[in-house]
């Protein structure tokens, strides 16, 4: 399907974007069925307290309108939105009236091993750390050499996914999903005050939790507490959750609170 660029096809972009000078801008990517761009309103929520935090100019409904349209026109798969700040001249400095740019991508459904979330996934120890930058954490920003260096790091089959931890070694996520663990009934994630992103379905999880009377607990893990975990399982909002069967010399059961929470997912993403 062809690229968007403000709301129009488009097959070329702006060299003075700033997106591509400097990473500097937002994305978001959205899982479509059915014409439907799923899990949206928690999208748009992030992106609108991204674009506060960034003071990038935004139209929110506009956005809403055009994910929709063009979701529509897509019927199945996965959409990427970038919205960076438009363009700029050289320098750092941004133009505080410079109108944001719109960008829309359209992929076919992803496609991922059925035994991911049926047997569980390996997590690949990662070397590459995450920075604290609070000013930036949890946003979905553009700037994801960290991600792309930590990516890097394994191509063989039995790692789905890589666990990554921040200068101190705290426990902060998978390169792309969110990390949770379960102890005695509780479920527990990282804090992202520091670093890491806040993701969609991570959101969601946490919701659904405590809808169900599930306590949850958003707290500092260190890599040593990972042992004593009844369970742990990772996330996203386009495949949703897959447990964690393994960590280097660590192993875990897939839990009943993982099914859980897993057909839960399964049905928000089925919609």
């Amino acid at each position: 399907m062809d690229c968007w660029v403000d709301g129009q096809p488009a097959d070329a972009l702006s060299l003075k974007d700033r997106g591509l000078a400097y990473g500097d801008g937002l994305f978001e990517t959205i899982a479509v069925r059915g014409g439907q761009p799923l899990l949206l309103d928690r999208h748009l929520t992030r992106l609108v307290d991204g674009c506060a935090r960034l003071a990038i100019a935004a139209d929110i409904e506009l956005i809403r309108s055009e994910l929709q349209r063009y979701s529509s026109a897509m019927g199945e798969g996965v959409l990427k939105l970038i919205l960076t700040r438009g363009d700029g001249l050289r320098g750092y400095a941004p133009d505080p009236a410079a109108p944001g740019r719109r960008i829309l991508q359209g992929n076919p459904p992803a496609a991922y091993p059925a035994a991911h979330g049926e047997r569980g996934v390996r997590l690949f120890p990662c070397v590459t750390r995450l920075s604290h930058q609070p000013l930036l954490a949890g946003l979905k920003h553009l700037n994801r050499l960290e991600q792309v260096l930590a990516r890097a790091e394994w191509s063989d089959s039995e790692h789905a996914e890589g666990l990554m931890l921040d200068q101190s070694g705290r426990v902060i996520e998978g390169v792309y999903s969110n990390l949770f663990m379960v102890r005695d009934g509780v479920l527990i994630t990282a804090d992202l005050t520091r670093c890491g992103v806040a993701g969609v379905m991570r959101a969601e999880i946490l919701f659904q939790a405590e809808s169900l009377g599930i306590p949850t607990q958003i707290i500092d893990i260190r890599l040593e507490q990972l042992q004593w975990a009844d369970e742990v399982f990772v996330c996203n909002s386009v495949y949703g959750v897959w447990p964690v069967c393994a960590y280097a010399a660590l192993s875990w059961p897939v839990g009943p609170l993982t099914r859980k929470l897993q057909t839960i997912a399964r049905a928000l993403l089925d919609a």
